[in-house]
């Protein structure tokens, strides 16, 4: 390599030596710069709560050594503190009184579970099996005097001489079925009677089947509203306990104001705008910083040298002229003319 490239590479190195230690210590000014910058950001942005005092209370806010907020609390008045421990007894009293509900509404309970069982019985006839029943139970009760009625009409055909008269018989129907039969006119007034009866306790049989079906599931809705009143009743008695507890509460937000109010003046206190801005404003300053710092104008200009042909080719002429008699040998330097001047050089001897 020529002597003039060879010194020029080294003022080269020795350039970006010293420009990478003036970036070195920019990049170092500029995370210096940009903590500073983060922390003031912070600082602004903290959370710096007020205690404030009102007619129902007081807050208060206790700080740690470091500045932050480390506890919060608030201070009923002595008034709303006498009147909460006055709806604490009667929360007390309502509590009392809501555990005995179970036992006071046991019975609409009771009743209702029967009426559930007594409506099962009702509607496990279908309604024609109740009609059915009832047109026996009417018939058995009929039967009796009908005997008697029967008796008394026999005695009196009997004494009248005609006991074995018999009119009024007819032949067989269109259908194939047999006709009225032969008797006297009171045995047939008799039995048409009878047969009327009969027809009247038929119509009435169906009814009555289906009023069992109804009153079989009224039974089961009466059962119903029963033990539904019973804790509906329930229900109604906790009311009172709720009502002083919702009352012991009302004065505890009324307290809680305080602290609520100085909450939010400490977050509306919270600039987080001109935090950012100063974070910002910061970040862009260490930037600036950097930039120029990281900027060596010695090192710039051992750069430029080190690049520039001409200088480079005086330096070969001054260290890399070298002949038989003169240049660089082992007596010492040789005669030779200086590049820089054109003036003549005597040799040095060593």
């Amino acid at each position: 390599m020529p002597w003039g490239a060879a010194v020029g590479a080294g003022i080269g190195l020795l350039g970006s030596v010293m420009q990478g230690d003036a970036a070195s210590d920019a990049a170092a000014a500029q995370a210096a710069g940009q903590a500073e910058a983060a922390r003031i950001s912070a600082e602004e942005a903290r959370f710096r709560p007020i205690g404030i005092t009102t007619r129902f209370g007081q807050s208060q806010f206790t700080t740690g050594p470091d500045g932050r907020v480390s506890g919060a609390g608030y201070t009923l008045t002595p008034e709303l503190r006498a009147m909460q421990d006055r709806f604490m007894a009667l929360t007390g009293q309502g509590l009392s009184q809501a555990e005995a509900a179970q036992a006071a509404f046991a019975p609409l309970s009771t009743g209702a579970q029967g009426l559930f069982g007594l409506g099962q019985q009702y509607l496990a006839q279908s309604p024609e099996q109740a009609a059915l029943q009832y047109m026996t139970r009417q018939q058995d009760l009929l039967a009796p005097s009908r005997e008697r009625l029967m008796a008394q009409l026999q005695n009196r055909l009997f004494q009248t001489g005609r006991e074995g008269l018999s009119v009024g018989a007819t032949g067989a129907r269109p259908s194939g079925a047999a006709g009225l039969g032969a008797t006297t006119p009171e045995m047939e007034a008799y039995y048409n009677a009878i047969a009327q009866q009969d027809a009247e306790l038929a119509t009435r049989a169906a009814e009555e089947g289906r009023r069992q079906v109804t009153f079989g599931a009224g039974l089961l809705g009466t059962g119903g509203e029963l033990l539904r009143g019973g804790y509906q009743g329930q229900v109604a008695a906790l009311a009172p306990y709720t009502s002083y507890l919702g009352g012991m509460t009302g004065l505890e937000e009324l307290g809680q104001q305080p602290l609520n109010i100085g909450i939010n003046i400490g977050a509306k206190g919270q600039s987080t705008a001109g935090a950012n801005a100063l974070l910002q404003g910061g970040l862009a300053a260490a930037q600036s910083r950097a930039a120029a710092d990281s900027v060596n104008p010695f090192a710039t200009a051992l750069i430029g040298a080190s690049q520039n042909p001409a200088i480079q080719q005086g330096l070969g002429r001054m260290f890399g002229g070298r002949s038989a008699t003169s240049g660089f040998g082992a007596g010492g330097y040789g005669a030779g003319v200086n590049p820089f001047s054109g003036e003549y050089m005597g040799s040095l001897e060593f």
